[in-house]
């Protein structure tokens, strides 16, 4: 679908006939206690592929996941990012052509929105010339501005666990290598759940207590992901959001439920439906998926839903461009 680019033909040109190539995995934020601050790469990508133009308009094509519900216009999230971060830094673009491979589900809980967001802001920093581009806490920054938080943004452009915070406004991120024994199981429904909608659920206030217990949890399951998987079940024990959630996404719910009583570190995934298993070595996985499994096809939903086994993406998004 081609569509005009309004306002987009003043001031400076990014150069026409460049190519840009980005992919950006999934990611999972939360992980249990470490609400709004921890986020985990996955080994799912969506692949985002763009070329500029001296021809006005902008085409848009989508294959895989949200092919024939996104826009295909300039409301397309990519797109829309790609010309706000352009536009920031006194850029537009006359033609552009982006073609959309995504394997990321839609509002589950896998970092859908982070990754397109992280592909504009790339694409976009990669098409710009060379000294109006971002460095690395930029693009974190500019990213995390974009999606509202950076616990999906960081892991998403870093790779492997990303600890992150934000200070007066700036937006940072720690990345810390992932246990080689720890194997991440998602079980997807075929339903999405908004941020928003789960958000909204959630307490104004919680106890110090539960604030200080929660606390500790998160900085066990840094050291269990990191140091000692074995620990991964008492690290991923959660007291913040996933018990408020719960009447939003009852079928993960009870699935979460099952998998901890029978002592699988299993959390919601961001803000769900999805559920994630942290599996301790290959057996663990392969039993991981098997009781997914079971349960779900127990539950007489097994057809609604995936159960992959996936990995830990340790290197982030990768970018390739050229001119041509």
């Amino acid at each position: 679908m081609q569509v005009d680019l309004p306002g987009q033909l003043s001031g400076a040109m990014v150069l026409a006939d460049q190519e840009v190539s980005v992919t950006v995995p999934a990611t999972s934020a939360n992980l249990g206690p470490g609400f709004d601050s921890l986020g985990l790469a996955l080994t799912l990508y969506d692949t985002v592929r763009v070329r500029t133009s001296d021809t006005g308009g902008i085409v848009v094509d989508v294959a895989g996941e949200g092919a024939g519900d996104v826009p295909l216009d300039t409301s397309h999230l990519v797109v829309r990012t790609l010309l706000s971060t352009l536009r920031d830094a006194g850029y537009g673009v006359q033609g552009l052509h982006l073609s959309a491979e995504n394997a990321i589900p839609h509002g589950r809980g896998l970092g859908s929105s982070a990754s397109a967001i992280v592909s504009g802001v790339l694409a976009a920093n990669s098409l710009l010339p060379a000294e109006a581009r971002l460095d690395t806490a930029g693009l974190l920054h500019a990213c995390s501005a974009l999606e509202g938080h950076p616990d999906n943004v960081a892991p998403a452009l870093a790779g492997d666990l990303a600890v992150s915070w934000e200070t007066d406004g700036v937006f940072r991120s720690a990345r810390a290598a992932v246990h080689p024994r720890v194997i991440p199981v998602v079980a997807i429904p075929d339903v999405e759940l908004s941020t928003a909608s789960a958000r909204g659920l959630l307490p104004a206030t919680v106890a110090h207590r539960t604030a200080a217990a929660n606390a500790g949890r998160a900085a066990l399951l840094i050291h269990a992901l990191t140091v000692d998987p074995s620990l991964l079940l008492e690290g991923t024990r959660d007291a913040l959001h996933q018990e408020f959630r719960a009447p939003a996404m009852l079928p993960s719910a009870r699935l979460l439920q099952a998998l901890r009583s029978a002592g699988f570190a299993a959390v919601i995934s961001g803000a769900g439906p999805t559920v994630l298993c942290l599996a301790d070595g290959d057996a663990a996985a392969r039993e991981a998926e098997q009781a997914m499994t079971e349960h779900l096809r127990a539950a007489g939903s097994g057809e609604n839903w995936r159960v992959l086994r996936l990995g830990v993406e340790r290197d982030g998004a990768r970018v390739e461009g050229h001119q041509r």
